[in-house]
């Protein structure tokens, strides 16, 4: 039974993290970490793990933590670097779930989040945990970055697509919606039901734009081997879990069979899911498990592509997609703790 960690569990992440640690057949969380809820029972501040995990928070202690085969961070952008490289020299994985380690770039990163990297010799060294692009890379890391969970809406999406080379990559539009558990647990004003209730809104385009944009960017250039031009636009919508990402490109070609493309490519996937021809996939049937679905439409037989990609964005947009990493770095069967049907209605 493997030993896993988790820093910073009070959060929605780190409760979906628990939820499905607590299931798993082969590892087992023996830390978790809060500074301001230490000496608190896991369950007394999440009744729904009575009786799954008998753990209490505690303080966040690197010695303590070093007894563990891999740690989650599921904190605030900016915590995980300062601990991460501690960890890494007594020997623990890791799997950060927030941004520290997703953008190669300490300068882009420092533009985006307001701070200088504390370990930028890291930052080539960190996988971009998204198995149906880097499964083997993973496999062997001792250091993954979870991705977000608009980029991995948006990547699935567009991966066949650009792999293939059938699109043009300087005109691509993805228009994602997230429920407002993607805001955190924090309080906050917008996301009150009095404010968020019976309302829809895009947000995030002043400025720079949302800072999901330079990960989604930096991993479809990877994919196409060039920089990529894409318009992000993300919206808030009034439930509690999911994300609806709507995909546009132009097709360079006409004679060619995208159904067959899509599940091609992802017939191995064990989640990742290409539903019929003329399917309208729906946020609720992911709601709870690890899976991606997707469908493709070709408007009119134009030459305007639509993929549409749903998923649960704390579960394949986080937690989930991170015992995914986890299960492949500790060598264990990718589908491990995480097989399930989405909950209806």
């Amino acid at each position: 039974m493997f030993k896993i960690g988790l820093v910073g569990g009070t959060g929605y992440t780190g409760v979906e993290l628990l939820r499905l640690l607590a299931l798993h057949p082969q590892a087992r969380p023996v830390v978790i970490t809060s500074r301001g809820e230490a000496g608190l029972a896991v369950s007394e501040m999440f009744p729904s793990l009575r009786g799954l995990v008998d753990l209490r928070f505690s303080e966040p202690d690197v010695q303590r933590l070093s007894d563990c085969d891999l740690v989650f961070f599921a904190t605030p952008n900016g915590t995980a670097m300062e601990m991460v490289p501690q960890l890494l020299q007594v020997g623990c994985k890791v799997v950060d779930l927030a941004a520290d380690f997703r953008l190669k770039d300490a300068d882009l990163w420092q533009q985006w989040y307001g701070m200088p990297h504390a370990c930028p010799e890291l930052l080539s060294e960190a996988v971009y945990g998204l198995p149906e692009l880097n499964r083997s890379a993973i496999a062997a890391a001792r250091l993954v970055a979870n991705p977000g969970c608009y980029p991995t809406a948006v990547t699935l999406g567009y991966l066949p697509l650009l792999e293939a080379g059938l699109i043009d990559s300087d005109s691509l539009i993805a228009d994602c919606k997230s429920a407002v558990s993607g805001a955190g647990r924090k309080a906050s004003v917008a996301t009150l039901m009095g404010e968020c209730g019976e309302s829809f809104k895009a947000y995030g385009l002043a400025g720079q734009g949302h800072r999901h944009l330079p990960e989604i960017r930096q991993t479809l250039a990877q994919l196409l081997g060039a920089e990529v031009g894409l318009t992000f636009v993300p919206h808030l919508i009034p439930m509690i879990r999911g994300i609806h990402a709507t995909l546009y490109a132009r097709l360079k070609a006409e004679a060619v069979d995208l159904q067959e493309v899509f599940e091609q490519r992802y017939r191995d996937e064990p989640f990742v899911d290409v539903l019929p021809a003329g399917s309208h996939p729906e946020t609720r049937s992911v709601r709870g498990v690890n899976n991606c679905q997707m469908a493709i439409h070709q408007p009119q037989d134009g030459a305007t592509l639509v993929v549409l990609s749903v998923i649960d964005n704390l579960v394949k947009g986080a937690a989930g997609q991170a015992i995914q990493n986890m299960n492949l770095m500790l060598g264990l069967e990718e589908r491990l703790g995480l097989q399930g049907a989405g909950m209806l209605p």
